[in-house]
């Protein structure tokens, strides 16, 4: 029995040096994407500034990009979790409100993501999470296609968020909101059906557990 429990804390402590070594990967590409775009990022490079070891770094990820997925993926959930109790609300203004409210907190690692050479991959991410979340949702009858509804909210909110972080003296979170809202929130979301509390829950639930 002693054996098993000291097997289950060994376990224990390798996640948690797991985790912490991801995050110092996370971190760490997100300082280097302020520097110079993706594309120049090296693995090597990366590895000697968290302070990680080259070989032990495909102990995590198989690639750079498999990194920079995990960051997206990461942001993006957390983007998704605080606006879509908020997305059928009935004033929409409070969910653009919410995007930007989110985005700013975290502002260092979006500019990084939006302006760093690494938009694409976060396009891609957003997309990938929302389909999701509109399978969940379900199809119900609407003049536009499901899929391009999807495509086109996530294109325009993150030119709009990229346009926004690159300003020298960004506008204020209110001013932003009504722009969002009123060329992308409230035209995507005109005639798709209030779901309930308990969907929207289920959702959030689909979302974090994928």
């Amino acid at each position: 029995m002693r054996d098993d429990i000291f097997r289950d804390e060994a376990a224990g402590q390798g996640d948690a040096r797991a985790m912490r070594s991801r995050a110092a990967l996370r971190g760490t590409l997100v300082r280097l994407l302020e520097q110079k775009p993706f594309e120049r990022v090296t693995i090597r490079e990366i590895a000697v500034q968290a302070k990680i070891g080259y070989a032990t770094f495909f102990r995590h990820y198989p690639s750079k990009d498999a990194l920079l997925n995990d960051l997206a993926a990461d942001q993006i959930s957390g983007l998704t979790a605080v606006t879509l109790p908020m997305l059928h609300s009935a004033d929409t203004r409070v969910t653009a409100r919410a995007v930007f409210a989110y985005v700013w907190e975290h502002r260092v690692i979006w500019t990084a993501l939006l302006t760093g050479g690494a938009a694409g991959t976060v396009k891609a991410e957003f997309v990938r999470q929302m389909r999701q979340l509109a399978a969940v949702e379900g199809p119900f009858e609407s003049w536009l296609p499901g899929d391009l509804r999807v495509a086109f909210a996530v294109a325009s909110t993150l030119e709009i968020l990229a346009w926004w972080l690159e300003q020298s003296q960004p506008a204020g979170i209110e001013q932003m909101a009504e722009i969002l809202d009123q060329l992308v929130v409230t035209p995507s979301l005109a005639d798709v059906p209030k779901p309930k509390t308990a969907a929207v829950a289920k959702k959030i639930r689909v979302l974090h557990n994928s």
